[in-house]
């Protein structure tokens, strides 16, 4: 693949972090440019995303300095969207199964991740969902999981395990930290609930993509838990 690829991200994002998977996973060269998202550069919102958000993906076009990004490239924005595109970019690497209904699961997979996990986990910790909603939105998504499976769908690493993974790992920092804008201790409690047996599959599917060497290259945990503790400070009484 002759095409340029460069990503701009943030390493505390996990929108960006699904699009770093779905590139280690394919074995796709690329380059990383950090976006500064508190003092964010006129030319990024200028000539690649007016809305000013990270991930983004440009495509083709001439290497240049990428704080000069060439109009001659495609700029692809919105995670979602450039994990399908990755997918179509590099057909071979099993991010999107060939089988239709395999495709579809893929996808349904990544709307339930929308809806279920990304919004409620990140209200709870904002203080904003209820604790039985959150084990409710695990148990919804444990029931996707296909017993004897390793990943979400199918017997191969998809856009859909690429997806969730970001937020399974800062799932997994709320429960081991207790940072959030809950009651305290409310974190350390979700955490014994994922331990016990009604979330056995959920969990180890949970662990399997924590695992992978493409995750610990691309995850950051360090810069993700100084962010939750600069971010969430009003916890509830």
């Amino acid at each position: 693949m002759s095409e340029q690829l460069t990503l701009y991200l943030h390493k505390v994002s996990p929108f960006s972090q699904k699009i770093q998977l779905a590139l280690a996973e394919a074995n796709a060269p690329y380059r990383a440019y950090q976006v500064n998202l508190r003092n964010k550069p006129e030319w990024f919102t200028s000539k690649l995303n007016p809305v000013g958000q990270v991930p983004v993906l440009t495509y083709g076009g001439p290497n240049v300095n990428p704080e000069d990004p060439s109009s001659l490239s495609a700029k692809i924005v919105e995670s979602n969207v450039i994990l399908e595109f990755l997918a179509d970019l590099y057909p071979n690497s099993g991010l999107l199964p060939k089988d239709p209904v395999l495709r579809a699961k893929v996808r349904f997979f990544i709307d339930a991740t929308m809806k279920h996990v990304e919004g409620t986990y990140l209200a709870f910790v904002q203080g904003n969902e209820s604790f039985d909603n959150v084990l409710k939105a695990i148990e919804f998504i444990q029931e996707l999981l296909e017993e004897g499976r390793n990943f979400a769908v199918g017997d191969h690493y998809t856009i859909a395990d690429a997806c969730i993974s970001p937020h399974l790992a800062r799932l997994k920092i709320v429960t081991e930290t207790d940072i959030g804008n809950f009651p305290a201790g409310m974190g350390y409690r979700l955490g014994e609930e994922l331990e016990g047996p009604r979330f056995a599959k959920f969990k180890k599917y949970a662990q399997r993509m924590l695992d992978r060497p493409g995750f610990q290259q691309t995850h950051d945990e360090e810069a993700i838990i100084g962010y939750f503790k600069r971010r969430f400070t009003n916890r509830i009484q």
